[in-house]
């Protein structure tokens, strides 16, 4: 099956780990992800205020140019362009004189007829895939890795575009589980990471990632599970920077779930761990569920 697949403008940038083993862990299933010709920028968040269409435009038109290719659907992997683009989907389909509005706005595209729905790619594996399908694919199970997910915001809220149960999801949970590794609850998962504060309040941010992981480390998690990439960034970075903040205090391995995915369905490479604060490699090889390579004692 081909995803026509929505990357925006981190998954080119900073987020570069999370789209290729994404795209990986795709293929190993059977699927071909297909990046959409002509994508913008997502808007980055959605508008809050009810008389603020301006900022539905740079969504909007990613829908119109899905529709342009003949597909009903995108695939997004980055946590805040799929709640924008849902937003801004399920605004226009709630209001119709708002779609006229942007429609018409729009005079250079071609008008949306609301027949694309947004999917991240959690919703992808547990709806089209299925946990029980992906258990059968895992062919190096996470054996003894003790896994804290962690949500954020834009998974679960508003409710209306939300993947999951706002206060208890479990998506992330079942597919922990489906990889063979142990479940670490954590009544922190829904908790923000400290969002665009990271820019200008840094402090703020590292106590935010310290309070996450010292919940996860109390209750014995080897790592953190997470889909967003301002999230890991805070969680990671910000989070290993809370070390000169507190005493005794250490950051724990931050990652992408389609990581370890990666590693589950037994797929080369290196997924991009150079790119952590926190290299969680050591922590694998000590698991055994990556090779112990040269050079490690």
């Amino acid at each position: 099956m081909e995803l026509l697949y929505y990357p925006g403008c981190t998954l080119k940038t900073s987020a570069v780990n999370l789209e290729e083993s994404a795209f990986a862990v795709a293929e190993a299933l059977g699927h071909s992800m297909i990046e959409m010709e002509e994508w913008n920028c997502c808007g980055v968040s959605a508008s809050l205020t009810e008389d603020d269409l301006m900022h539905h435009l740079a969504p909007l038109r990613n829908l119109v140019h899905a529709e342009d290719q003949g597909m009903d659907r995108i695939v997004t992997l980055c946590d805040m362009c799929s709640n924008t683009l849902k937003q801004t989907d399920y605004r226009v389909r709630e209001r119709e004189d708002d779609l006229k509005t942007l429609n018409d706005f729009m005079d250079q595209e071609n008008d949306y007829r609301m027949t694309v729905s947004v999917q991240h790619f959690l919703e992808f594996l547990r709806d089209d895939v299925g946990w029980k399908t992906l258990k059968k694919k895992v062919v190096n199970p996470l054996k003894g890795v003790r896994i804290m997910p962690y949500y954020g915001c834009m998974l679960l809220r508003p409710r209306e575009v939300a993947i999951d149960d706002a206060e208890e999801p479990r998506i992330m949970a079942d597919l922990i589980k489906a990889l063979g590794a142990e479940v670490v609850d954590n009544p922190y998962k829904i908790e923000c990471c400290g969002s665009y504060k990271t820019i200008e309040e840094k402090e703020m941010t590292s106590r935010r990632a310290k309070t996450i992981s010292t919940y996860a480390v109390e209750r014995d998690a080897d790592l953190i599970m997470l889909s967003c990439p301002l999230c890991k960034y805070n969680i990671d970075q910000r989070g290993k920077e809370a070390e000169l903040l507190f005493d005794g205090y250490s950051q724990i391995p931050v990652m992408y779930y389609t990581q370890l995915l990666a590693i589950a369905l037994g797929l080369e490479g290196d997924w991009g761990f150079g790119a952590h604060a926190v290299d969680p490699t050591p922590l694998l090889e000590e698991k055994g569920v990556l090779p112990i390579s040269e050079g490690s004692t």
